[in-house]
């Protein structure tokens, strides 16, 4: 990303976008989806397999909620910074510290927070093993209640109940009475990789337009190009996940400048305050 005599380069900010997206890619790619096949039976193969945007949520939120952190709170920081009227050094200093820091917060807070949700399923999980050892009667009758809940005959529910239960009896009950997914489990380590490195990617940007904007132009040049990420990042979120593009662009550029005016506010006032 550059900026040259105040005019920002779209060609640097353009490969600053593909190089986010390849890091999303990547993160999507990175950590299979399997923790939770312990207790999930396998079925034979099949010739169809749909793929749907659900399966992506996992690491979609955590990436999502990174890169945005990663702009937001770093050029926020920044822009409030160079509103007080610091030197280039003193901002860069900021800029990557904030960096630096954010990036290992929000990987220690997504994993605490995912592994806590873990720690719950498996929770779910043992207790629903020892009632499938201790009354099974009582668990295929449960089954059977909620298949029939859903539309079927009571004896086609418990014919459906018995083969499940049969063929995976831990598997039915986590899918149907704890609504627990393959697709959706909690992966505390995938979430923590994500949200550090979409973290330092996002902010990243106003690093390298510190370095690379004219001194006149800091504060103006660092808003700028973040907003202009900002709406990459979050069409380029919308489109992975399946939403219109203009609802994901607005809605990240919206708290962005809200974050930027009133960081810049609070520089502003003290910058003429203590100077």
């Amino acid at each position: 990303m550059a900026l040259s005599a105040g005019r920002i380069d779209g060609g640097a900010i353009f490969q600053e976008v593909i190089d986010l997206a390849a890091v999303l890619n990547a993160l999507r790619a990175a950590v299979p989806c399997g923790e939770l096949s312990d207790y999930h039976g396998r079925g034979d193969s099949l010739a169809h397999r749909e793929h749907h945007r659900s399966e992506r949520i996992g690491w979609l939120r955590a990436a999502v909620l990174g890169a945005n952190d990663g702009i937001v709170s770093t050029a926020s920081l920044v822009v409030g910074v160079a509103a007080a009227q610091a030197t280039r050094q003193d901002v860069l200093i900021v800029g990557v510290a904030g960096l630096v820091a954010g990036a290992l917060s929000m990987a220690a807070g997504e994993y605490v927070s995912v592994s806590s949700q873990a720690d719950t399923e498996q929770a779910d999980l043992k207790r629903e093993r020892h009632e499938l050892a201790a009354q099974p009667e009582a668990e295929e009758d449960e089954l059977t209640g909620i298949y029939v809940r859903r539309g079927l005959e009571p004896a086609l529910a418990r014919a459906v109940a018995r083969q499940l239960t049969a063929s995976g009896a831990l598997a039915a009950h986590a899918r149907d009475e704890l609504g627990l997914t393959e697709e959706l489990a909690a992966r505390p380590l995938q979430a923590a990789l994500a949200s550090a490195a979409t973290f330092a990617v996002g902010a990243g940007v106003p690093v390298l337009t510190i370095l690379l904007a004219p001194a006149s132009a800091l504060l103006v040049g660092v808003a700028a190009v973040s907003l202009v990420c900002l709406v990459a990042l979050g069409a380029t979120a919308a489109y992975v996940g399946g939403a219109p593009l203009s609802v994901g662009a607005a809605r990240v550029v919206v708290w962005g400048v809200l974050a930027m005016l009133a960081t810049a506010a609070v520089g502003r006032l003290f910058g003429t305050v203590v100077g």
